[in-house]
């Protein structure tokens, strides 16, 4: 049997009311720590902020928390983070130069079975907009040359509903501004690429490994 979160219906999300006024990355991880803006924070452990440089030239962007980083309170300590840090290394991106968050930044997922087993389950469009400012904060203090998206939520929470990862990754594209977020670096860009959790997933996780590791070779060469 399976429980499954669901969104109650006409609320407003918004982690908006939750953002500080004034300082640096680490007041925004502590007001993070309260935000109650979309219903996520309810079932998850805590909020998962980012962490690495907080003047990183390179901002590593994937969807939300897993299980393994909802109970350690870091992003992409699980299998999925340690492949891409593999992936990074092998693309000539050196990990402890780089800034890692998510678009959401509490684990969604559903329980099941007898050993309640929490299995992850994607955001939808309303909590990705909430959680957006948070998003949009980190981008504006650490203030990246480059964002790499790691799969479609993170994709469309960068570049817009339109994102496909099919379509889009690979490519070397103009980072949008939004009114949470007023420019920084003139001429920041956005590569995406598949998330590591889909490589783990894959049938054909040779190939999709390598096509990560090219993706991120776009975003090495970007930055010379």
């Amino acid at each position: 049997m399976v429980e499954r979160q669901t969104e109650p219906a006409g609320q407003e999300y918004d982690a908006t009311p939750f953002l500080p006024r004034r300082g640096g990355l680490p007041a925004y991880r502590r007001a993070a720590a309260r935000c109650q803006g979309c219903p996520l924070f309810r079932e998850a452990s805590g909020t998962v902020f980012g962490a690495g440089d907080t003047s990183a030239r390179i901002m590593i962007v994937g969807e939300q928390p897993g299980d393994q980083e909802d109970r350690a309170g870091e992003p992409f300590v699980g299998p999925a983070g340690r492949l891409l840090r593999e992936a990074l290394h092998e693309a000539g991106i050196v990990e402890s130069q780089a800034y890692f968050t998510n678009a959401v930044k509490h684990f969604k997922f559903e329980v099941a079975g007898r050993g309640k087993r929490r299995i992850h389950k994607p955001p939808s469009l309303r909590e990705m907009s909430a959680c957006r400012p948070w998003l949009s904060a980190e981008l504006r203090l650490v203030d990246p040359e480059l964002v790499v998206a790691l799969g479609a939520t993170a994709g469309k929470a960068l570049l817009g509903a339109s994102f496909r990862v099919t379509k889009d990754r690979g490519a070397l594209l103009p980072l949008p501004q939004d009114e949470h977020q007023p420019a920084g670096r003139a001429g920041g860009m956005v590569v995406a690429t598949l998330h590591p959790s889909a490589v783990l997933r894959s049938d054909e996780r040779e190939t999709a490994y390598a096509g990560l590791v090219s993706d991120l070779r776009v975003a090495a060469d970007a930055l010379g």
